[in-house]
């Protein structure tokens, strides 16, 4: 089991990766070409449009197939939407089409590694052994950015060639090493809309699922526009905004391990709103830039306030569910990927027209998330020590 649980942990972390790589990069490769800038946002977009929308698909052909089989396909399909991505640098349609494969691939690899774990575990310990996924899910996050800003200061196309030849070779590896698991139940599935959300939505917890998708937006935002905007201000590198991020990164890390324990019961709601403040503090820090300084240092400023809000958000919701906790997660999720969808559109849009007010308007936009906050604190429509909702 030990073996398998490692291997599971880095088919995670290479998605997690993959997905990071694409941050220092992408923008570079469509400035680079010649194209629109609003580009960096639509190859964003249709990645999260992939995922999001066949996974509950892929969810249903694990339970039928297996897990194991599911993996392999997954590996193979995420190996080959980085090799066709470093090969079509210079054709947009081409970078569109292996963005829509990871994706589509990376759905499936989330689905099928989550079921394998809760088939490998029993109750006492499945929440240890998902937690290493989430820890290297975390990890991808962090230094998936730095590995592709390091790699695309020699060749954009560079980063890609890796990434897939890692994963490649993990596919290889994963053949002889993983065996099918004894089914416990079914895989998680990531529906779009989780059955039982509409009653949840006619309780005061709505305004943490709009409030979530706005944090999302936000961050969605920054990923898809920070390095564009910076390339206006400082002419700023691949490799230098991968470091920014990967430092970024571990100021998120040091917050959800560091901070968000320490946080009392009953305290939620005034903490998320000192955090939606300091993510507006960091997005007005970004429209001052004039050093690569100052650029790392509103990042990390935005990250702070943004993680603290993510991570008090999920808890917050889990006590409002009225005991519906994978519902009420499971609509987290949805309206979390409903801002990674919408997010780098309209803030590459939003840069396209007003390149120096993006973040003003993000700014503003943060400080007014915390009316929901508000209206969920003044409503007394809630499911604490309630029944639990059938």
């Amino acid at each position: 089991m030990k073996k398998a649980i490692i291997l599971l942990m880095s088919v995670q972390f290479l998605v997690y990766l993959g997905f990071g790589i694409v941050i220092p990069v992408l923008p570079e490769a469509v400035v680079a070409q010649g194209y629109d800038e609003m580009h960096v946002g639509g190859l964003l977009t249709v990645y999260a449009l992939a995922s999001f929308f066949t996974a509950p698909l892929w969810g249903s052909y694990s339970d039928r197939t297996g897990r194991k089989k599911l993996i392999m396909i997954g590996l193979a399909g995420f190996s080959l939407s980085f090799f066709l991505f470093a090969l079509f640098t210079h054709s947009l349609p081409m970078m569109y089409l292996s963005r829509i494969i990871g994706g589509l691939f990376s759905g499936a690899l989330y689905t099928a590694v989550t079921g394998f774990v809760a088939d490998l575990t029993d109750e006492e310990n499945r929440n240890k052994y998902m937690g290493f996924l989430g820890m290297s899910i975390g990890l991808g996050f962090i230094f998936g950015p730095a590995f592709g800003g390091i790699l695309g200061d020699y060749s954009l196309s560079l980063p890609f060639t890796a990434s897939g030849t890692l994963i490649l070779l993990l596919l290889f590896y994963a053949a002889f090493v993983l065996k099918e698991p004894v089914r416990q139940g079914e895989a998680k599935k990531r529906a779009i809309i989780p059955e039982g959300a509409a009653r949840l939505w006619g309780y005061r917890v709505r305004y943490l699922f709009l409030l979530s998708f706005m944090v999302t937006f936000l961050l969605a935002g920054i990923e898809a526009t920070f390095q564009l905007f910076n390339i206006h201000k400082i002419d700023i590198t691949p490799k230098q905004i991968g470091y920014l991020f990967m430092f970024s990164g571990l100021v998120d890390a040091a917050i959800q391990g560091g901070v968000v324990r320490r946080v009392k019961n009953g305290m939620e709601t005034n903490i998320i709103i000192l955090a939606q403040m300091i993510t507006a503090a960091g997005l007005i820090l970004m429209l001052f830039t004039g050093s690569l300084f100052w650029a790392g240092l509103s990042l990390c400023v935005f990250t702070a306030g943004n993680a603290l809000a993510r991570t008090i958000l999920v808890s917050l919701t889990t006590k409002e569910s009225g005991g519906r906790y994978g519902t009420a997660a499971g609509m987290s999720y949805s309206m979390d990927n409903i801002g990674r969808i919408g997010g780098p559109l309209l803030f590459s849009w939003l840069f396209t027209r007003l390149p120096d007010g993006v973040y003003g308007i993000s700014a503003a936009l943060a400080v007014l998330s915390i009316v929901l906050l508000l209206l969920y604190r003044n409503s007394d429509r809630t499911l604490r020590n309630a029944e639990p909702l059938g």
